[in-house]
């Protein structure tokens, strides 16, 4: 084995890749070459550190130095100065990641103090694509474990006893559902991944699937173990390159280790697993559409009963779990579910990965323990709101997801207490408003998202929604009126009770979550003509106060000439001509021009 003086890591989730990070990679390992280091240091490229804010990351140990927002022409210096003289760079470390004269190592970063990383424990640690990392940090261990010393009915009941639930938005009980389908009499049974993540801003087991695929594998292994299956497929969708290359040169890696295929450890277990990939429909996300689209049909959703327990895949018994979901079991195998108990809260055990995003400083992935605070999330771990800005309202649970607003910013993050206060789990999407966020607009971006998406199947939800929208954007030009709140409510309630599946019985969540905690947001829109925040550009006009001290700046930069005026003297802006692109007070050295 060889070993090495130090290890550069990299990451390679998409959001770095999207920033070279692999021409990084590719610049990194030529230039150790060039100084004739390539014995001494070793390259690797991993999964996503989770602090996409700071990305591209490129961390050196054994010191830990921290690097961040790293740029091609940066990989010079770390290799000059750092690996062949043994001097830090200090300009390119994160911000926190030296004080006090001396280096923090990553725990001691804020974004990660409050993390509790299950799930993303390798990514960011492992090369995902060399399958003698995974099993080096005890990877294939569980289903050794299970295979060789429990029968299935005790795979099924620790997971039971775990208190593991769902993480792909409904919360069901995964033990539950595993003994559902150990107990469906049918000849063949499937093991059936969700990797449909299509919530905007989502990308949880996208991430996952790109920095430790194995651990996935694995779980969908000791699952087909469990209830009796011997064929899986991860349905994804074709929009993830490279966590789907990732997943399939795993699966190709475990089949030449015998760990999928026949007599698993020597054993009479036998389990095979391909890909499935889907073309980017949100609502092949709801399971039945899921096993509709892998059948080669239109991915739709089917009334239910019968359950994917028992009439799942052609008809036979199927059993499925999200990534997420999935990604907990190894360890809840190895460790125990007493273990992992410990973890979260007493109705909702265990971590809970988020994608944080919208307006906030520390946007990235992270994962924290049930019972954890909106506010530590938003301030500890996301280091609060960019600009000084007020903190509005946070969305959790994706486009069917509800708005929590400042006042509730102590609510603990669990399946319960988001129900409670009208939001939900969902699949952990987490979208942070500040106050320049106009929350009539933000409900119809994600109707309009929503409505792009119906499968068109049944009424309430093909027609439902589209009524609701055009009453939205109604509303957002102007031409609302005080009926139109009423009738939007009773459109949603409507919806939610009549539609087929969890997509159309979601969708009006966020107009009814805007409407019971904004509603005088609404108002201002219906009865002032005006949008409070100045977003909705119909109901905005612009203003040149007597601040103006005649500089011209606004003048040159307008795109359309909207503005007159002589040099020294107050300008004045032609309203019939503005766009209202805001260019001009962008420019306004004086805070003249106002909006509203």
């Amino acid at each position: 084995m060889d070993i090495y003086r130090s290890h550069v890591i990299i990451c390679g989730g998409t959001g770095c890749t999207s920033s070279n990070s692999d021409k990084i990679e590719e610049k990194m390992i030529n230039n150790i070459k060039d100084k004739n280091l390539d014995k001494e240091v070793k390259v690797v490229r991993t999964g996503c550190f989770g602090l996409c804010e700071a990305g591209p990351i490129v961390v050196v140990y054994p010191e830990g130095a921290f690097y961040s927002h790293v740029k091609l022409k940066d990989v010079d210096e770390i290799v000059n100065e750092h690996l062949l003289k043994g001097r830090i760079v200090k300009r390119l470390l994160y911000k926190e990641a030296f004080s006090e004269g001396k280096l923090k190592s990553v725990n001691e970063i804020d974004f990660y103090k409050k993390q509790r990383r299950l799930v993303l424990d390798n990514c960011g640690v492992i090369n995902p694509e060399d399958i003698d990392e995974y099993i080096a940090y005890d990877g294939y261990m569980a289903l050794g474990k299970v295979l060789t010393e429990m029968k299935p009915l005790d795979v099924i009941n620790e997971i039971k006893k775990s208190g593991l639930r769902g993480r792909g938005g409904g919360g069901f009980l995964t033990g539950r559902k595993w003994e559902l389908t150990y107990n469906a009499n049918s000849d063949i049974k499937y093991i059936l991944c969700n990797a449909d993540e299509g919530d905007p801003g989502a990308f949880m087991d996208r991430s996952i699937l790109e920095g430790d695929p194995h651990a996935v594998i694995e779980a969908m292994a000791i699952a087909a173990y469990a209830v009796g299956a011997n064929k899986g497929f991860v349905y994804i969708r074709a929009e993830y390159p490279i966590a789907v290359r990732r997943l399939q040169i795993a699966i190709d890696q475990a089949k030449e280790k015998g760990l999928l295929g026949e007599n698993i450890f020597e054993t009479d277990f036998n389990f095979d697993l391909e890909i499935r990939l889907g073309a980017g429909a949100f609502v092949c996300g709801e399971e039945t559409a899921l096993i509709s689209s892998i059948e080669g049909e239109r991915g739709m959703p089917n009334n239910k009963p019968p359950y994917p327990s028992d009439k799942g895949l052609w008809n036979k018994s199927s059993l499925i779990n999200n990534v997420e979901t999935f990604a907990n079991i190894p360890k809840i195998i190895l460790k125990g579910s007493d273990w992992f108990k410990e973890i979260g809260t007493e109705e909702s055990p265990g971590t809970k990965v988020f994608a944080l995003g919208g307006k906030i400083k520390n946007t990235g992935l992270v994962e924290i323990p049930m019972g954890t605070t909106l506010r530590e999330v938003i301030y500890d771990i996301g280091g609060g709101i960019p600009n000084n800005k007020e903190f509005k309202a946070v969305q959790t649970g994706g486009p069917s997801g509800g708005y929590l607003t400042a006042d509730l910013i102590e609510t603990p993050i669990d399946f319960e207490s988001l129900s409670t206060f009208g939001s939900m789990m969902g699949s952990g999407g987490m979208i942070i408003m500040d106050e320049d966020n106009c929350m009539v607009d933000m409900a119809r971006f994600f109707l309009d998202f929503t409505v792009d998406e119906s499968c068109g199947k049944c009424t309430p939800c093909r027609e439902g929604t589209k009524r609701m929208l055009e009453i939205l954007e109604k509303i957002t030009k102007g031409n609302g009126e005080l009926e139109d709140l009423d009738n939007l409510e009773s459109l949603a309630n409507t919806i939610k009770q009549a539609s087929l599946c969890g997509l159309g019985q979601t969708a009006p969540n966020p107009v009814l979550s805007t409407l019971k905690h904004f509603r005088e947001e609404y108002k201002a829109h219906v009865i002032d003509k005006t949008c409070p925040t100045g977003t909705c550009k119909d109901l905005l006009s612009f203003y040149i106060t007597d601040e103006c001290k005649g500089c011209t700046k606004c003048s040159k930069a307008c795109p359309v000439d909207a503005i007159e005026g002589e040099v020294k003297q107050k300008h004045i802006i032609d309203r019939d001509k503005c766009i209202k692109c805001g260019e001009c007070v962008s420019q306004c050295p004086f805070d003249a021009i106002i909006k509203k």
